[in-house]
Order: structure tokens, then sequence, then C-alpha cells
């Protein structure tokens, strides 16, 4: 809407008299504390929206004044009655929203008055308080619904009997309700495509054969199982969502789908070809029992071989983290040759086998972070393993080393994350055959890459060369600085973002002038007494300075090249001495520069722990007592002694007065009347 305003501004936005704002044919009363709808707004009125009233009934003549209405929202208000004729005037009605108010209490007259929307498209009628048959009774007669949203009531059971006429309904929404059984509830509805059940109570979806739908939501239930039906039609199913179950086996798909997004995080699952204990159960059978009224069927199903009838060649991303999966069937990757992100993290993983046999030549993310692993095996041959690999993530595991030569095969790798594993990089060339460690030298496409707590010992040698690291993440190792920096000087010309967060630096001679690309460094956790020299000299974004020793920042911070770059300084949890705040103030008034933690920096003045912007005026005194010239202290120390002794001779004299004059004047000899 802004586009265009200016001098014709008041002709697309004008105040109506009600206090609602129009703009075009949109009427806004949102929040205006209306108990009805207003009868002076404008006839050709298309969109109303009364969201945030306190509208309780929508009577017969609510809506005679404006007969072009076709988008209406009611919002948040306490709306317990719609009356039959509300909407006579009103046929073109295609969206209408009841979220939020009280329509269980006269849900019948309600839907007398709903089934006179002929053109209606999409209803909201989440958080009414309703149950399934009031569901049913609303929604009865209304044909022409393409979206139907019931979420957040009180619906338990659904059956066949409550969306019976609704033909055309492509979206159906059942979130956050108390639903624990399915009973063909949605056979008659051929046309739907999207269907949402999340935060619900099913305890298993058995016998899908919904082959129109497009998107499956049953995140968050309580699901142990989930089976499809055994028939060749083909599923136009792409996205299915069964994370945050209670998922014990991988989930029996259809034969045939255009499944592209399968997400099972956070489930029970595990694979059972094989045991850790090395048990085999490959003549176990696991059989279904499925009762559907008075027929019996029984389905089974080999434990080794959970995908023999699912077809996953389509699928794009697969996430099966937070999981108890610590060994993968075998050709289980090779199934899916269009996976573009594979999600394992979280799970118990202890080995993974890459070979050319399972290339996943598409696969650009891979996430194993927070397994047991202590091998990552790799076949390597003279064909591609993972040719087209960008981020890998093998953070918090227990690896040692990688395979040597594994970077040589992916091409297009630029994000590593190595963290929290006990790791070390390859110092020289040459040594990588010899020694335990990764080598990353000659990996150009490599931009980002963490060893944050990896035990780095002494850091040496060029372990960069050859790449074009732009992030590096050295934190939590405590050993890594123990000499300069000049193992990174194959990355002053690149190098962007260095964190070398709690790496127990304390010597402000390290030398960083040479990064002269940095932009970002992180030296929080140290154990710096003050800000080293070389910084001053380069043009960093943001620096963070927290968790460490420092009394004060130079006083000419805000004036140095660094002064001038920074938008962004943390500085606090240091303890400053509070008289020598004269480089707050500096970067108080320094421009464009934030300090997001300002309101958590203090300062120390003997025991106490102050805001440097609200000192109290008794640690001011004291400060100024501290930092004043030396000469006014002794003056005015030597004042009061002097004025002691100059009162103390006055009384001296003046006691004595008499007696001084007489010896005076006997001494000179001159008469004097008495």
């Amino acid at each position: 809407l802004a586009v265009g305003w200016g001098s014709g501004m008041d002709a697309a936005w004008a105040p109506s008299p009600g206090g609602c704002e129009l703009v075009q044919s949109t009427m806004d009363c949102t929040g205006r504390w209306l108990s009805s709808i207003p009868g002076n707004l404008r006839g050709d009125t298309e969109e109303l929206f009364l969201d945030d009233n306190t509208i309780q009934v929508l009577g017969n003549a609510s809506l005679l004044l404006y007969p072009q209405l076709w988008h209406l929202s009611l919002t948040r208000n306490r709306l317990e009655l719609i009356e039959p004729g509300a909407f006579l005037s009103s046929q073109g009605l295609e969206v209408l929203s009841l979220t939020d108010n009280l329509l269980f209490t006269n849900y019948s007259l309600t839907a007398a008055a709903l089934s006179a929307l002929p053109a209606l498209r999409m209803l909201d009628l989440a958080g009414n308080q309703l149950r399934e048959d009031m569901v049913s009774v609303l929604v009865s007669n209304l044909s022409s619904l393409e979206s139907l949203s019931v979420a957040r009531n009180i619906i338990m059971r659904l059956d066949s009997s409550i969306f019976t006429n609704l033909t055309e309904l492509l979206e159906l929404n059942l979130e956050k309700n108390y639903i624990f059984e399915i009973d063909n509830a949605f056979e008659g509805l051929q046309r739907l495509q999207r269907l949402n059940i999340a935060y619900n109570y099913l305890p298993c979806l058995v016998g899908f054969d919904l082959t129109q739908l497009r998107v499956l939501n049953v995140s968050n239930n309580v699901i142990e199982w989930f089976l499809t039906l055994e028939i060749d039609d083909l599923f136009e199913l792409e996205v299915l969502d069964l994370s945050h179950n209670r998922l014990l086996f991988f989930p029996v798909l259809p034969q045939k789908s255009k499944l592209h997004s399968l997400l099972l995080q956070d489930n029970r699952m595990s694979f059972y070809q094989r045991l850790p204990n090395g048990t085999s159960l490959a003549n176990v059978t696991m059989q279904f029992l499925i009762i559907d009224g008075n027929s019996t069927n029984i389905t089974t199903v080999r434990l080794w071989d959970e995908l023999c009838h699912s077809n996953l060649s389509s699928l794009r991303l697969l996430d099966m983290s937070q999981n108890e999966v610590w060994g993968l069937p075998d050709d289980f990757l090779a199934q899916m040759p269009s996976l573009t992100h594979l999600k394992l993290n979280q799970n118990c993983l202890e080995a993974f086998h890459l070979s050319e046999e399972d290339p996943l030549a598409m696969l650009t993310e891979l996430d194993l972070s927070q397994n047991q692993l202590v091998e990552l095996g790799v076949k390597v041959g003279v064909g591609d393993i993972l040719p087209s690999l960008q981020l890998f993530n093998l953070s918090t595991n227990r690896l040692q080393a990688l395979p040597p030569g594994i970077f040589t095969h992916t091409r297009k790798i630029t994000t590593l994350d190595l963290s929290r594993n006990r790791v070390d990089l390859c110092p020289q060339p040459g040594e990588a055959e010899s020694l335990a460690c990764v080598d990353i030298r000659g990996v150009e496409t490599l931009t980002h890459l963490s060893l944050a707590g990896c035990g780095l010992q002494s850091m040496g040698g060029r372990p960069f060369q050859g790449t074009s690291l732009i992030h590096l993440d050295l934190s939590d190792n405590r050993q890594a600085l123990s000499g300069d920096l000049g193992w990174l000087q194959d990355l002053v010309l690149t190098l962007q973002v260095l964190s070398l967060r709690n790496t127990s630096l304390s010597s402000t001679a390290v030398d960083f002038s040479a990064l002269k690309s940095l932009v970002r460094l992180d030296l929080s956790g140290n154990s710096l007494a003050a800000l080293p020299a070389s910084l001053g000299t380069l043009r960093l974004r943001s620096l963070d300075l927290r968790d460490n020793c420092l009394p004060a920042l130079p006083r000419a911070v805000a004036q140095v090249p660094l002064g001038r770059s920074l938008r962004e300084l943390y500085l606090s949890r240091n303890p400053y001495n509070c008289c020598t705040l004269g480089w707050w103030d500096a970067l108080q008034q320094a421009e464009g520069l934030r300090v997001p933690d300002g309101p958590e920096v203090t300062c120390r003045h003997g025991s106490r722990a102050l805001s440097p912007g609200a000192l109290p005026e008794p640690v001011l005194r004291s400060c100024r007592w501290q930092t004043a010239d030396l000469a006014l202290l002794y003056l005015v120390l030597a004042l009061p002694t002097c004025l002691t002794l100059l009162v103390a001779f006055v009384i001296v004299f003046l006691m004595l007065k008499e007696k001084l004059l007489k010896m005076v004047k006997t001494r000179c000899g001159v008469p004097s009347p008495y």
C-alpha cells in the first residue's frame, strides 16, 4: 500500500465514523471495543475485520448494509450466536473467521445461519469449545467449503458422519484437540490434499489409504505404528510428518508415491536387522491384527526388512534425528537416489559407512552430530562419494580422525563441523598418513570450519594451507594458543569471523594485525587484563570481550580505526574500575556503536558492583578524591595544619601580650605612663 501513496494518500486510507480504518475496500475495526457491527461504514466494503471486540450476537440485520462483503473476520470476540438470517444479504461471502469465540452455546442456530452461504470457501472455527457432534451440525450443509479449521476444540473421536457433505474440501485442520480414534472419517473427502491432525492423542495409524492426500501432519501424537494399506494405487503424498511421536519402527510407506519429505524426528525408532550384541533377527516377523467392524485382517512384516514395500526414490528430505538408531539396514540409503538432506543427529550410531555403491550423489546436507561415532568408514575408489555435499556436521562424537582423502571427492563442501571430537589437524604436508588427524589442506571450497572443544594442542605449521576459510571457530581449546598466530598465515586474506572464546588467552602481545579481513572476533571467556594493542589497527564490526579481567579499556578506543568501524561491542562480566570510566563515556558518544549487553555491564568500587551509567554521588566524590592532582591534595592536607598553628600563635600572643610589652619597654628604656 505504500507504493503510490504520497499526494493521493487520502484516497487509499481514510478514517471512518466508527474509528475504523478504510484501505481501499477493506474496513479494519480491530480492537475498537465494539459490541455490534457498525451501521455507518461504507456500503461497498468487501473485507471487514472486527477482531478483538466484544460482539456477542450477530443479528439478522447486522450485515444488511454490506452486500458486497466477501471476507468477514470476527476473531477473538464473545460471539455466542449467529442468528439464522444474519447472512441472507451476504450471499457472496467466501471467507469467514470465527476463531476464539463461544459458538458452542448456540451451535444449532449458528449452523442454520452458515447454511445460507452458498459461496463459502474458507471457514475457521478454531477455539470455540466444540465437540465432534457440534462440528458435524455446523458444517453439514457447507458443500462449497475448500478449507476448514476446527483446531483447538474438544473433539475426541472422528467417524464417517462428521464431514459427510464436504465434497470440495481441500484442507482440514484438526490440530490441538483430544482425538484418540479415527473411524473412516475421511472417506468422502475425495479432494482432500492437506490434513493436519497434530497435537492429539492418536495411538496408531493403520491401513492408511488416502491416495489423494499430498500433505499429512500427525506430529505430536502418541503414534507407535504407521502402516499404509498394501495397494498398487499411486499415492499423491509428498510430505509426511510423524515427528514427536512414539514410533517403534520405520513407517510402512506406500509402494508408489511422490513422497519427498519424511519427518521422523523425536521418536523411539530403531532398526532390527542386527542388534548391538550381534544377534540376528533374520527369521523374526511381526504380525499386526487389524480389526475393522466385523472383519479381521492380519498383516505380517519382517522386522529386518522394514522398507520392503516402500518406494523412497523421490525422497529429498529424511529427518530421523532424536531416535534410538544405532545402525542402518543394508542398502538403506541406496533406495534414496534423490536425497538432498539427511538428519541422523542425536541417535546411537557408533559407525557410519559410505561407499561408491551408495554414492548419495544429490546429498547436500548430512548431519551425524550427537551420536557415539568412533568410525567414519569410506570406501574410496575411482568413483565419487558425496559429490554434492555442502554441509557436513560431525560434532559431539568420539571421532579421532577422518578417512584420508575423504574431501577429495566432496568437491562442493562449504561447511564442516568437527566440534567436540578429539581430533587434531594435520600440521605439515606429508604427515597425514602417519598421524591420526584431519587433513583439510587443499579443500578450496571450505568456508566454515568449527573445531570448538576438540582439545587442540599448540597449533602450529600450516593446517589451513590451500583453503579459503571465512568462518573459523576454535573456542574451548585451552591449549591451542600457546604460541603466536603464525599458523593462521594462510587465512589472512579470507578470514572474516574468528572465535577464540575460552582458549586461556592472557597475553596482550598476541598479534592480530595481519588479519586485515577480520570483521568479527570473539575473545570472551579468557584472562585478558588489557586490550591487545594489535586490535587497534583492525576494522572489526563486532568484538566480544565478555568474561575477561579487564579493569578498563584505552581512553582513546573510540578514536582508533577499531573504534570507528565497530558496530557491536560486548563488554559485560569484567572487573572495571568505577573511577576510570572515561572510555565508557567515549563509547556512549561513538556514532553507530551498540553495546547489546550494556545493561549487564558493571564496575567495581570497593566490594560493590555498580552500573557505570548511574554512579551514586558518594562514589563520584570518592573517585574525584582518588583522581585529583597530588599537589592539590598535599595543599588541602597541609592547610588545616597551617591554620591550626596560626590560631595557636594568636592565642598565645594575646595571653602574653602585656608581659611582652613591658619587656620591650624595659629593654628599650622608654617611659610610659600607667
